[in-house]
């Protein structure tokens, strides 16, 4: 799992057989029924267009994807959220995080042992308590389709956008964060515990929206790209 993990992150459009070819060239004798099995355990799939192939559940409401053509050009205008896979010495977390897109600013984030619902809700309601966006875009997985999250946003007056089934690309900036997240962080610091990840996630954090400076931003930070209104 270690492997496919950071294998993925480099290189998300790998599925299950172009994974199990990878790690026998590394020498590991495994079956592309293994590394299926594993992948669902760690809730990734490669990324490209598919057709529907299943249904939401019924108590479930279908949003559209709302961000095809949008120009976003200033904070608050779109948020986005998605959930990954972190590896611990023994065992793996899920983390969520909640960002700006424009400034590519953290606004919440929440590590869990679990993908049941509340850590996903809980990061929201941190969220919001600084400010809200226009529209929230996430992927069409249970933790964002349940009624407690999506009851939030339309409290709110917030338009709710779902990626279509197949995640083309559709949250890119969530899947840019994952990155810097895995190869900046994760993977330099061999976490034993799972407080050990909370607090150097939470620490990372800090310094990404703080202190790192990003090409996209013209080498500004994403606090100071979000702070100016």
């Amino acid at each position: 799992m270690r492997l496919i993990d950071e294998e993925y992150t480099k290189h998300p459009f790998y599925g299950s057989r172009k994974l199990t070819a990878w790690l026998k060239r590394q020498g590991y004798t495994v079956n592309r029924k293994r590394v299926s099995r594993l992948m669902r355990l760690m809730e990734i799939e490669a990324i490209y267009p598919k057709p529907q192939l299943s249904n939401p559940l019924k108590e479930h409401q279908k949003y559209p994807y709302l961000l095809q053509g949008l120009a976003i050009n200033r904070p608050d205008y779109v948020w986005a959220a998605d959930i990954t896979y972190v590896r611990l010495r023994s065992g793996f977390v899920y983390l969520v995080a909640i960002i700006d897109w424009y400034s590519r600013y953290v606004l919440s984030s929440e590590v869990s042992i679990t993908l049941e619902k509340e850590f996903c809700i809980n990061s929201l309601e941190r969220a919001l308590q600084r400010s809200k966006p226009e529209i929230f875009n996430t992927d069409q997985g249970v933790q964002f389709t349940n009624n407690e999250f999506t009851g939030q946003l339309e409290q709110n007056g917030i338009a709710i956008s779902m990626d279509g089934r197949g995640r083309a690309l559709d949250n890119i900036f969530v899947e840019r964060l994952w990155r810097s997240v895995k190869y900046e962080e994760v993977y330099i610091n061999d976490y034993h515990t799972v407080r050990d990840a909370v607090f150097k996630l939470s620490e990372y954090f800090k310094f990404y929206n703080n202190e790192r400076p990003h090409q996209s931003l013209d080498y500004q930070t994403p606090f100071e790209v979000y702070t100016r209104k």
